[in-house]
Parts: C-alpha cells; structure tokens; sequence
C-alpha cells in the first residue's frame, strides 16, 4: 500500500527499542522509544512516524510516534500534537489494506498510574473485531472495571 501522494513519504528504517540524545552536558543518553518488530516505519507526516506495535493487542494495533523524545503527550508541541492526529487516517489506511475491522480504539496512557510503560509518548492505534471480547460496550472505560458499566447504573 502506498500513502506517497497523500501528504505521506515512506521512513527509512531505525534501531528498536532505544535511541541514543545527547544530554544538555554533551553526553549521551540511552532513552526507550516504542517498538516495531520490523524497524520500519510504515508512513510518516511533519513531526511523527506510523509503525506496527511489536507486541499489538489485536491483529493490525499500530502506533504513532513523534519524532522528538517526549515522555508526556501534554508537553509535546501543539504542531507534534497535530501530526499525531492528521496521521491517524493513514493508520486507518494501512490497518484496512490488510485487514477489516469493525471498530477503533484510540489511546494515549500519560504516566505510570495510567500504565504508560514506556518514557516515549505515543498513540495508540488499535483495531477492534467482532467477538474480539464478549461485551464490548464501553470501549476504553474499562481501564477502571468498577466504573465501566454505567449503563446498569
């Protein structure tokens, strides 16, 4: 699938798991970044990067990935922001080009207590298929199982 020609150009490939920055005294650092198992990058825009999840929790879960190391998504630029969210079609181009979900989830976990594990904001992007779970209803509000169920309330 090409997304060449839709604002979209094609990434070289980049080490998994860590990348080195140099800190403000000139040494470098090793800082943890999201992973793909292929090193690729499947499509790129202005400040961000689409890659396959290499540990997805459905067939097709991507992420998308700012450039710039950037633990919390609240601090990245308002332009980094954006590309993140102009790069969420294409996500969607990709997964349907291989697959057919029904459904989407979109996440972004900011902070340990919301179970961001890795020190590197990303979005996820994750597909969702009928009889992927027996009740799907309420989507991301199961983060807090107690609190999912609002429509028994």
């Amino acid at each position: 699938m090409s997304l060449r020609g839709k604002g979209f150009r094609a990434r070289p490939a980049r080490p998994k798991g860590e990348n080195l920055r140099s800190k403000e005294s000139g040494q470098r650092e090793r800082i943890q970044t999201p992973r793909s198992r292929t090193g690729e990058g499947l499509a790129s825009i202005d400040a961000c990067t689409l890659w396959r999840h290499a540990f997805p929790v459905s067939p097709g879960h991507v992420l998308i990935v700012p450039r710039r190391h950037e633990g919390d998504f609240f601090a990245l630029s308002e332009r980094e922001q954006e590309a993140m969210l102009r790069l969420i079609p294409a996500a969607r181009e990709w997964v349907e080009a291989e697959r057919s979900p029904g459904g989407y989830n979109l996440g972004v976990n900011i902070g340990d207590v919301a179970g961001q594990t890795i020190a590197h904001a990303h979005l996820h992007v994750i597909p969702r298929y009928t009889g992927d779970v027996p009740d799907p209803r309420g989507g991301v509000r199961w983060v807090l199982p107690e609190r999912a169920r609002y429509w028994n309330s």
